[in-house]
This record gives structure tokens, C-alpha cells and sequence, in this order.
């Protein structure tokens, strides 16, 4: 099929896919668990980890569009991080205090896809769509609990920027994954992503106290 009807039908097995991650948030909506200050700062570490993984794409990836793509993903992620540190600071937390944590399963994954296709279809295209599906829970549990500064700074900031990604990774995978093993490859590392992603959002969830975990 031609890319643009198979980036149509790729989005909807991804959002069948992803459905069970956000719904583990919405459950966790009625418990009301979770401790703000260490699910921000779960959001610093998730902001820096892509800032750095697509910086680590832009000099191995060969496509001009592909790479200012990253690039701007890089920015923004980097901004993202001094956002949250910025209400980070305003509760209390010195963000300058942060350390990075060591890459998880899933960014161990991600730094070792090697072609365009991949990481189009597993950063810009998969692993910004999970975060916007799983900032939505979380910005609802902050609302739930009066912290609508937080929910501000998600809906003006960082939401509109991470759908953003997710539609430039669809329109860059319709130009790019146009053979039947390209969008087979395509296909696979949007699964491998929910699956390692899902995986790892369910540990933290078991240590945070809440599914409500934000993304990047």
C-alpha cells in the first residue's frame, strides 16, 4: 500500500496498542496515589532521555528532513526539561541537583535502531504518542488534586509539542516506509516500542504508586 494509507492504518493498530497503558492511568485516576514532586521529577528524567537519544540520531541519519526533525525534537524535549525544572523549583526542588538516571530497557532499544525508518516510527512516531496519551492522565490527576499550574504548563507547553512529533513522524514515515519491508520493519518497532514501553511504565507505576506517570 502507499505510505500515506499505511501510516493510517499503522496509527490505529498503534492506538489499539497503546490503549491498555492509558487506561492503566485512568484506574489509577480513583486512587489519587502518587507523589507529585517524584512524578515531575520522572518527567525531567524521561525530557533529557529523548533530547538525547534524537541528538544521537541527527549525525547517523542521512535524510535532511529526517535530521531537522530530530533536531527540532532535540530542542524541544531540552526546553521541556527546563519547564518542568522551572515548577520543579517553585516545589521546592533544585533541579540542578537532578543526575540523570542509566537508560532504561527502552532507551537501551531505541539507541541501538540503526536506519531511518526505525527511528522515525519508534520516536517521533510511537514514543510521542505515548507520551501524549499518558500526559493526559497525569494532567488529570493534577487537576484532580488542584495543581493547575502543572496542567497549564502541559496543555500550553508540552502537549501541543508532542503531538506535533507524532504528526511529523507520520508524515515522515508516509514518505519513507513505501515498500512492503519498510512498513514491515515499521510495523515491528512500534510494537517492540508499546511492548518494552509498557512493560517499564508498569514497573514504575508499582514504585510511584500510581500509573499517572508522565512522558516525555
Amino acid at each position: 500500500m502507499d505510505g500515506t494509507a499505511f501510516v493510517a492504518e499503522l496509527e490505529a493498530f498503534q492506538a489499539e496498542r497503546l490503549a491498555p497503558i492509558t487506561a492503566a492511568g485512568e484506574l489509577s485516576l480513583a486512587n489519587d496515589a502518587g507523589d507529585p514532586e517524584a512524578l515531575l521529577k520522572v518527567a525531567l528524567a524521561n525530557e533529557v532521555s529523548v533530547s538525547e537519544l534524537a541528538a544521537l540520531w541527527i549525525a547517523t541519519t542521512k535524510e535532511l528532513d529526517v535530521k531537522l526533525a530530530l533536531a527540532k525534537q532535540a530542542g524541544d524535549e531540552a526546553r521541556h526539561f527546563e519547564t518542568v525544572a522551572l515548577r520543579l523549583a517553585k516545589l521546592g526542588f533544585d533541579a540542578a541537583a537532578f543526575s540523570p538516571p542509566p537508560d532504561n530497557a527502552l532507551f537501551a532499544y531505541l539507541k541501538t535502531l540503526p536506519s531511518t525508518v526505525e527511528r522515525v516510527a519508534a520516536g517521533l512516531f510511537t514514543l510521542e504518542a505515548i507520551a501524549y496519551g499518558v500526559n493526559e492522565r497525569f494532567m488529570a490527576l493534577c487537576a484532580a488534586r488542584g495543581d493547575h499550574e502543572t496542567v497549564r504548563i502541559y496543555r500550553e507547553y508540552i502537549q501541543p509539542d508532542e503531538q506535533a512529533h507524532q504528526r511529523l513522524g507520520g508524515r515522515l514515515l508516509a514518505k519513507y516506509a513505501t515498500t512492503p519491508e519498510l512498513q514491515a520493519v515499521a510495523r515491528t518497532t512500534v510494537t517492540k516500542v508499546l511492548e518494552i514501553a509498557g512493560a517499564a511504565r508498569a514497573q514504575a507505576a508499582a514504585r510511584l504508586g500510581t500509573a499517572c506517570v508522565p512522558g516525555c
